[in-house]
């Protein structure tokens, strides 16, 4: 009998090493209750396209704090892009690691003006002004992005941490770069199932029981139901970061919250969490 209340007792505690996070410490205050521009500051018309220099000196300008995404360019620069192709943004059928930088700095964003940046052309304009949340694409070289990107941000004298949907990007960024901040980016599991994952890789990555790789330090958690199990997570000290809002009404119950196509306040005071409160009670 104790050994089986031993293995039962091994069995509930799994979930609790899975997915427990890292401590930011420190880290964690230049991030902490801001809002973040989604890809920039943006406009639904296109007009300011997504991840353009326009973007992100609009945000810099009224001190948002911004997120972006960075990849590499067949001839290795980092850039900065989310898809993994360029048919939405530029109208063209390649994926963006098929050209080389001036191939695709040739190309319009959205059909304006705007270019295709790289990473250190975004760090530049910005310079230090206001704190930078840096997406990972997941692709065909990782470690290669891992290793530029780190070099970037190492050499940059501002404020600035990374996030990837790819646990294994946020694990390499923990044992190579401890330095910066860590998120682990996440959707519902439903979400995973839609865009082709198998069911119990889209349960693992949608309760982010992949934390034991990277234990990122906080949860970029896409708006809507979090399940028991990131809520553990947040529970266990993760930063609660929502993406994307398109109200104010999302800074409830989140540490800093991404957003696009509304102007918040640059900064809010983030509510306690329920497991912060308990020991105040009574006081």
């Amino acid at each position: 009998m104790k050994k089986r209340g031993l293995i039962a007792l091994g069995l509930l505690m799994l979930p609790v090493v899975l997915a427990a996070p890292g401590h930011g410490g420190k880290k964690n205050i230049p991030f902490r209750g801001r809002n973040f521009a989604h890809r920039g500051l943006h406009t639904p018309d296109k007009r300011i396209p997504e991840n353009s220099l326009a973007a992100f000196r609009l945000a810099a300008e009224a001190g948002y704090g911004m997120e972006l995404d960075v990849q590499l360019s067949r001839d290795g620069h980092v850039v900065v892009f989310h898809d993994d192709d360029l048919k939405r943004v530029c109208g063209r059928e390649e994926r963006v690691d098929e050209l080389t930088w001036p191939e695709l700095h040739a190309l319009s964003l959205c059909g304006t003006e705007e270019r295709i940046p790289l990473f250190s052309q975004v760090l530049d304009l910005v310079d230090g002004r206001t704190p930078l949340i840096v997406e990972l694409k997941s692709g065909r070289r990782n470690r290669e992005l891992c290793r530029k990107t780190r070099a970037l941000l190492r050499a940059y004298d501002g404020e600035a941490c990374i996030e990837s949907f790819d646990p294994r990007i946020v694990a390499w960024f923990r044992f190579h770069a401890p330095e910066f901040l860590r998120g682990q980016l996440a959707q519902q599991p439903a979400r995973y199932r839609a865009d082709g994952h198998p069911p119990l890789i889209s349960f693992l990555l949608g309760s982010t029981l992949l934390n034991f790789l990277g234990r990122p330090q906080f949860i970029a958690y896409r708006i809507g139901p979090r399940p028991v199990l990131v809520r553990l997570a947040e529970a266990m000290g993760a930063l609660r970061v929502g993406w994307t809002s398109h109200e104010r009404e999302n800074e409830d119950g989140r540490d800093a919250v991404i957003f696009e196509f509304y102007r918040p306040e640059l900064r809010y005071t983030p509510d306690q969490p329920w497991w912060a409160r308990i020991g105040r009670i009574g006081k």
